[in-house]
C-alpha cells in the first residue's frame, strides 16, 4: 500500500485534471479505509481539476483555430454550452463541474466567448472547490456502502454490466435528447 500513498495522489492529480469524478471518489473511499489522506485528497483534486479547466479555458481563448477541427462533432454540446450559460449565467459555471459530457466542453466554449478572465477564475475556484468538497467527503463518508456494494457485485457478477448500461445509457439518452434537432413545423 506503500505505493498507492505514493502514486495515488499522482494518479488522483492526473485524472482530476479532467474533472474525472470517479478517481475522486476511488480516492475518497480509499481515504475512508485508511489508505489515503482525505485533506491531502481533496487539495490535490481541487488543484487538479482548477488547473484543468483554466488550460481548457486558455485553449478556447488563445487557441480557437488550432482546436475547432476537434470540435465539430460536439457543435451540439458547445452550443447547449452556450445556451446553458445564457439560461443560467454564472451559476453554470459552477453546475457544470457536476455534469458529465459538458463539464470539459463548458470551459472551452466560455473561452471562445469574450466572457471576463477573471470572472472565469473566480467561479472556477468556487466551483473546483465545491466540486471536490461534494465528491471527496461524500464518497469519504459513503465508504462502507461503497465496501458492501463492492462486495454484492463481487458475489453477483451480473449485476455490474447491468448497472453500467443502465447508468451511461441515461447520460447518453439525456444528452441525445437535449442536443438532438429541433423539427420546425
Amino acid at each position: 500500500m506503500d505505493n498507492l500513498a505514493t502514486y495515488g495522489y499522482i494518479a488522483l492529480f492526473l485524472y482530476s485534471l479532467g474533472g474525472g469524478f470517479v478517481g475522486l471518489i476511488a480516492a475518497g473511499v480509499l481515504a475512508s479505509m485508511g489508505y489515503m489522506d482525505l485533506g491531502i485528497v481533496l487539495i490535490v483534486a481541487f488543484a487538479a481539476n482548477f488547473i484543468g479547466d483554466m488550460i481548457l479555458f486558455y485553449l478556447g481563448r488563445y487557441n480557437k483555430h488550432e482546436i475547432m477541427p476537434y470540435l465539430r462533432k460536439h457543435r451540439r454540446k458547445l452550443a447547449l454550452s452556450h445556451l446553458l450559460m445564457k439560461r443560467h449565467g454564472n451559476r453554470i459555471l459552477i453546475f457544470q463541474k457536476f455534469v458529465y459530457g459538458i463539464k470539459t466542453l463548458v470551459p472551452i466554449a466560455i473561452g471562445l466567448t469574450r466572457y471576463e478572465m477573471r470572472s472565469f477564475l473566480l467561479y472556477n475556484l468556487i466551483g473546483a472547490f465545491l466540486w471536490a468538497l461534494v465528491f471527496g467527503v461524500g464518497s469519504f463518508l459513503a465508504g462502507d456502502f461503497f465496501r458492501r456494494l463492492a462486495e454484492t457485485i463481487g458475489d453477483n457478477p451480473v449485476m455490474m454490466p447491468v448497472a453500467l448500461i443502465l447508468v451511461f445509457g441515461t447520460v447518453y439518452l439525456f444528452f441525445h435528447l437535449s442536443t438532438r434537432k429541433k423539427v420546425r413545423r
